[in-house]
């Protein structure tokens, strides 16, 4: 039977060097009164020092978003802005000395400690890890996939490790196969997991855990499992205690014979269900709203008309996910093109149907129709599943390689970008042509650009690279590049320049702004669908049949 303690209580049980794995999503299913107390202990006695934190999700709101209330665990006022693991980022970087993820950006702190290598980073990708807790949950010594091949998580590259001091004292977590059945593979090794942390709504008495208000399963039993293989301990933060065998058999996502403790919330009203949200009913399925009221439509822009662009990739019955920044409005336009039912949408976090949440909403869906455990996801995603991922387009080489995880010097990190985007029948990368102050404005049915970005995004050659073109084509899979002023097609030929915006000179606007020069059609590309470019467009339901 698991034991029921306070948030104080748990975080004694944390003990010098401990390797601490969580199951979370932003701040979806982070137990933030654990970790406060366990920043509290340290600020108080100096212990623990030397912890590991691995998730395979960010922790974190982006240094934004509500802070907590004025009983907050780290003292009133001032609050912090920044919440999840950025917390464990202490002045003397002796708290958590080491960080195996595949996202930091979403922890300013955190990401800021690594750039200036006061502490130990990896980057793994995020389906992998998920896998690797799966495989580690029967101990075995980890997981073996293709992903990462040819990107900078391949030990023939960089390994996944993040910083020089990570690369001087670091262990290797990634072995390269060379000859598996005639197959060149990656190896993902796990380190062993001294305690498991994660949050559900309600325990019952005997350790039993449900999450009806969370808006993700996330890979919860998996942590446990490995947790518990590794001789370690499963620490639960929730929001109620129920008494024994009165939950809903069906409803639980971890059985108590895995739960050492619980911890019931002390400020449950502080839980964010997502990075910018509390609660919301509609990301549980709890209830359906109108997507008409709640969402707010993406505003007519070249945002809008690149978004727009991406949509006529999709045909009906297509399988989609939209990754992070600005291909998560694409179901936005779906749904005001009214032909987002045509489709089903599909996020990295273990949500299917529904809209997907933008922003600090990311992963959860309006209206959700199901929601997977998200490691046991991925492997519709490895397995060649979905039919077209968008995901944004951050840094483009000559072959068509992408990078996302080191933008001018500032590591960021894959995510699930590595695992989707390697195996989507169809990647389109959608974004903006350059990067750093651009403004520009669309006129008269025309792209005007006011200003020109300071950075090119299409370059000779990218510093890392998170997804390799070539391997995406020996799957038979098709790439795309979309922006407000022209489209590009990786083939086997190469880089195609293949349409231009209404009003963009090819010369100065385009090839210019480029560090290489791409294929150019015999006659040049063609323009792009000029109907996009106009405030109301409502032409893509006959554009996909329907």
């Amino acid at each position: 039977m698991a034991k029921v303690i306070t948030p104080k209580e748990a975080a004694e049980l944390f003990q010098d060097n401990m390797v601490i794995a969580s199951a979370t999503f932003g701040l979806a299913g982070w137990p933030e009164e654990v970790s406060l107390a366990l920043v509290k202990r340290y600020d108080e006695t100096g212990k623990p020092r030397g912890l590991t934190q691995m998730n395979a999700a960010g922790i974190g709101n982006w240094g934004g978003g509500p802070a907590r209330g004025t009983r907050g665990m780290l003292g009133d006022p001032p609050q912090r802005a920044e919440r999840g693991l950025g917390a464990w980022i202490r002045e003397d970087y002796g708290l958590l000395t080491r960080c195996i993820s595949s996202h930091m950006g979403s922890s300013p702190a955190l990401l800021k400690a690594v750039s200036e290598n006061k502490m130990m980073g990896y980057n793994l990708p995020l389906g992998t890890m998920l896998q690797v807790w799966r495989e580690a949950g029967r101990n075995m010594p980890g997981a073996m996939t293709k992903t990462g091949l040819g990107t900078f998580i391949d030990p023939r590259n960089e390994g996944g490790k993040l910083n020089a001091l990570t690369q001087e004292k670091g262990e290797d977590l990634v072995a390269y196969i060379p000859d598996f059945f005639g197959e060149e593979y990656l190896f993902y090794k796990v380190p062993r997991i001294d305690i498991g942390i994660m949050r559900g709504t309600t325990a019952d008495e005997n350790g039993n855990i449900t999450c009806e208000k969370e808006s993700h399963n996330l890979e919860m039993l998996a942590v446990a499992q490995t947790a518990k293989a590794h001789g370690g301990i499963v620490i639960v933060q929730v929001e109620t205690l129920a008494k024994a065998g009165t939950l809903n058999p069906k409803l639980v996502k971890v059985p108590g014979i895995y739960v050492d403790y619980i911890v019931v919330a002390q400020e449950p009203e502080e839980i964010m269900q997502t990075q910018g949200t509390k609660y919301n009913r509609a990301f549980t399925g709890e209830a359906k709203v109108s997507l008409a009221s709640s969402m707010q439509p993406l505003p007519f822009d070249h945002e809008k008309v690149l978004v727009r662009r991406a949509t006529k990739e999709i045909k009906p019955g297509y399988k989609c996910n939209f990754g992070i920044g600005v291909p998560t409005f694409t179901g936005s336009v779906l749904n005001e093109e009214g032909v987002g039912h045509s489709i089903t949408m599909i996020s990295e976090s273990g949500s299917i149907g529904g809209t997907p949440g933008v922003a600090l909403d990311f992963g959860a869906h309006w209206n959700v129709e199901a929601s997977c455990d998200q490691g046991e996801h991925f492997s519709f995603f490895d397995g060649g599943g979905l039919d077209l991922g968008i995901f944004g387009l951050s840094e483009v080489d000559k072959d068509g390689n992408v990078n996302t995880s080191l933008l001018n010097g500032k590591i960021m990190g894959v995510g699930g970008f590595a695992n989707i985007s390697a195996t989507a029948k169809h990647a389109v990368f959608a974004g903006t042509f350059t990067a750093g102050g651009l403004e520009c404005e669309v006129v008269d049915g025309k792209m005007v650009i006011k200003t020109e970005g300071k950075f090119k995004k299409f370059v000779d050659s990218c510093p890392q690279l998170t997804f390799n073109a070539d391997q995406s084509l020996k799957r038979g899979n098709s790439i795309i590049y979309i922006t407000e002023r022209c489209v590009i097609r990786r083939t086997e030929k190469g880089m195609i320049l293949e349409e231009i915006a209404p009003g963009i000179d090819l010369q100065t606007q385009v090839l210019d702004q480029m560090g290489f020069k791409p294929i150019i059609p015999e006659g040049g590309p063609k323009l792009m669908d000029p109907e996009i470019f106009h405030p109301t467009w409502g032409k893509l339901k006959a554009y996909m049949g329907l």
